[in-house]
């Protein structure tokens, strides 16, 4: 009886703790120097009651713990993010979430939200938010275009020399055509040097 017992309660066990569901967004994007809260809703348990984890993983690299949190007065930060990076609950709607301030390139990587579980050490996981940190692409600027003739020379064999300037464009890869009256059109390509993030 006692045995039957023993194994009707394993089976319960097993079935709260199945129970348990950390959903999470799988994509945000977030920009350098911007603010971006990732959002993980639970169920299954009581959010107020429990400690929870952010860990994430850049690509490449392992697992890095960030952060356990109960409440305002009850945490513990990794020193690498403590001065960007903050934990809050909504008990009412069962979120817990994650604000990244003064967001880096380096914070690209996949945030996962995690708890203990209840009748062990085994963490369980949320599915994981993707979290991309990209520069902000720029919009185009048409160039302004200044042309600048040569002064007439009274002598045919004299070289000759047209300037044509452009300015205030954007991206700066540009390709331009000089025609000069009824002379074959010249083609003059500049190549981009911004870096990435310019």
């Amino acid at each position: 009886m006692s045995t039957i017992f023993f194994s009707l309660l394993l089976t319960f066990l097993s079935c709260v703790q199945s129970q348990i569901i950390l959903t999470q967004k799988v994509a945000e994007t977030g920009r350098p120097g911007g603010t971006l809260t990732l959002t993980c809703k639970t169920s299954g348990f009581n959010l107020g009651n429990d400690w929870m984890q952010w860990i994430r993983q850049v690509p490449g690299q392992g697992l890095e713990w960030l952060l356990e949190y109960k409440s305002s007065s009850s945490n513990n930060y990794a020193p690498g993010v403590k001065a960007r990076f903050t934990a809050s609950k909504d008990t009412s709607n069962n979120i817990f979430a994650l604000e990244m301030k003064n967001l880096k390139i380096e914070d690209t990587a996949i945030y996962y939200c995690a708890k203990i579980g209840a009748y062990d050490d085994k963490l369980i996981f949320g599915s994981g938010t993707k979290m991309d940190v990209v520069p902000r692409q720029k919009s185009i600027v048409k160039p302004k275009l200044s042309a600048f003739y040569p002064p007439k020379s009274s002598s045919k064999d004299a070289v000759q020399a047209a300037v044509c300037l452009a300015s205030d464009f954007f991206p700066k890869d540009i390709s331009l055509q000089l025609a000069f009256g009824d002379k074959p059109k010249a083609n003059v390509t500049r190549p981009s040097v911004l870096k990435p993030d310019e």
